[in-house]
């Protein structure tokens, strides 16, 4: 895999982040679902693994940066995977609605898993790697997802803190906290 290859997937994968993290805030408005604080945990894990690839469009693809969203992703597998199995029980009807069956954050651990998996098979081409390239220039494209991430991320920073306020989060939150005064 070349560089330039390389810096085009990282962009789809910081668009597929986007998109999940724009369907969080589908829920969250469209539903009038509010995140609970594992669900929150789970939205700055995905954006976490949004780390990586940016670092590999700024500076070009290293290992360390992919490990950064491996990490990201493995500890967000483990987040998710507490919420799964808090909501195991027969008759317990979960957290929030359902989407094709699965709850939002079954869907969060499947996301992980996949980013897991995916970001170990792209370790495995070594030729972006490759030190004696200079890392291309990111595209209008790749520059349009990083930014995009960071504003969904701004985004979740105001809506966290308009729902919680300045202390911590209720586990099953019914209000925006700055709101209700």
């Amino acid at each position: 895999m070349t560089p330039a290859r390389a810096i085009t997937l990282n962009a789809l994968s910081l668009y597929a982040v986007a998109a999940v993290l724009a369907a969080a805030f589908a829920a969250q408005f469209l539903l009038n679902e509010l995140p609970c604080p594992l669900c929150l945990l789970q939205r700055i894990m995905f954006t976490a693994l949004a780390i990586g690839p940016i670092l590999n469009i700024r500076f070009g693809p290293r290992p360390s940066h992919y490990a950064l969203s491996l990490l990201a992703a493995l500890i967000g597998a483990m987040v998710s995977t507490r919420q799964v199995l808090l909501h195991i029980m027969p008759g317990d009807a979960g957290y929030g609605s359902a989407m094709l069956g699965y709850h939002y954050y079954t869907w969060a651990l499947l996301g992980f898993v996949a980013a897991i998996v995916l970001i170990s098979a792209i370790l495995l081409f070594d030729k972006q790697f490759d030190s004696t390239r200079t890392a291309p220039p990111a595209s209008a494209f790749a520059r349009t997802a990083v930014w995009l991430v960071i504003g969904l991320t701004a985004l979740n920073v105001i809506s966290t803190l308009v729902e919680c306020g300045f202390g911590a989060c209720a586990d099953n939150p019914v209000v925006y906290e700055l709101l209700k005064r």
